[in-house]
């Protein structure tokens, strides 16, 4: 994979060039999944990384066509930072790959921000990280997207990977200003009279990319007096409608719970089991009882180092969405809450202090 940073000069970093430079990106994604050659995209992303699905990537790149490259939502999100100013930084940024497009956000944030981004796509997300950057860069060629490399120099450090990942960036970049994110889960609650919509939604936010990402909900507060039996109903899912990968997790899981003598609730093609941590299997989604919302809000402070973001009907939770949510995250919707330009704007601050 090979991109090309600018050489000499400085390439358009105001606020007005990022609208139209990625405007036009959404532009050019509209329609994406129904022309030939978006579909052989889709075929070499799905042949790279067999948890992806066409359908899944489809709505990934609809999602961040619909989130963040929408021109007015970009102008409302850049109102609140000041124009880019100073000297570029030259910025690292080590990208997941468990769904499709995951370190997209981090691209747009380096760039409009007004620096250099230097990235490592993962493996399994090469294909569509390649094809956007193509995008981007067949549009505007001197836009300056680098190769991250190893043992190089940079001002600063975006990585995201496992926890354990997360302990060698901290010790590989230890010396560098850096957001090193790890694993997180995503929770939802629930008041015990909710619609069939609203049911059916909070299901696409548990088990859409095959549940492996970290806003997939994994977790449910529901309260005491509510009965499992309408919501098992509303939730239970077919072995068609969830991917191979993880109905095969389902399957294990479910003979290692029968064996152990864990009780569970069987919904198809995940299980439900009562806890009050966010679990460590995949098709495994957490029941945690409460009796008053002030035990829930207790919760979410005191695991916030380890919650994503919050599902409920009015989304007013800290990282709060609304049911169907969670897979579409917003521009201000900062992984771990961390804002990445405010964090690019310190840096550079002391860089040029």
């Amino acid at each position: 994979m090979k991109y090309t940073e600018c050489s000499g000069g400085m390439w358009n970093r105001s606020h007005e060039a990022t609208v139209a430079r990625f405007g036009a990106l959404g532009d050019r994604l509209a329609g994406f999944g129904t022309t030939e050659a978006t579909r052989e995209v889709i075929a070499g992303a799905v042949s790279a990384n067999p948890w992806f699905t066409g359908t899944d990537v489809v709505s990934a790149v609809a999602a961040i066509r619909e989130q963040m490259l929408d021109r007015d939502r970009l102008r409302a999100w850049l109102a609140a930072y000041g124009e880019p100013e100073g000297e570029p930084l030259r910025v690292a940024v080590i990208m997941a790959g468990n769904i499709p497009l995951v370190g997209f956000a981090d691209l747009l944030y380096v760039l409009a921000a007004g620096h250099v981004p230097y990235v490592k796509p993962s493996s399994k997300d090469s294909v569509l990280m390649a094809y956007v950057i193509g995008l981007l860069r067949g549009a505007e060629p001197s836009l300056p997207v680098g190769v991250y490399g190893e043992g190089e120099e940079y001002d600063a450090v975006i990585a995201t990977g496992s926890d354990n990942t997360g302990r060698y960036f901290r010790s590989r970049f230890a010396e560098i200003p850096a957001i090193i994110r790890g694993s997180r889960g995503s929770a939802a609650v629930l008041t015990g009279d909710e619609t069939e919509r609203e049911l059916v939604l909070l299901r696409q936010d548990m088990l859409r990319y095959g549940g492996l990402g970290c806003r997939n909900v994994s977790l449910l507060f529901v309260p005491e007096a509510c009965s499992l039996e309408r919501l098992v109903g509303m939730l239970r899912v077919q072995r068609a409608d969830v991917h191979p990968k993880y109905y095969n997790n389902y399957r294990s899981l479910k003979g290692k719970l029968a064996v152990s003598g864990e009780r569970f609730v069987d919904c198809g093609s995940f299980v439900l089991t009562d806890g009050e941590e966010f679990p460590t299997e995949l098709s495994r989604i957490v029941v945690c009882r409460y009796r008053t919302p002030e035990e829930v809000c207790q919760w979410l402070a005191a695991h916030d180092d380890k919650v994503q973001c919050v599902v409920s009907r009015d989304g007013g939770y800290v990282r709060g969405v609304r049911f169907g949510e969670a897979q579409s995250p917003a521009l201000a919707d900062y992984p771990d809450g961390v804002d990445v330009p405010a964090f690019l704007a310190g840096v550079s601050r002391l860089r040029n202090a």
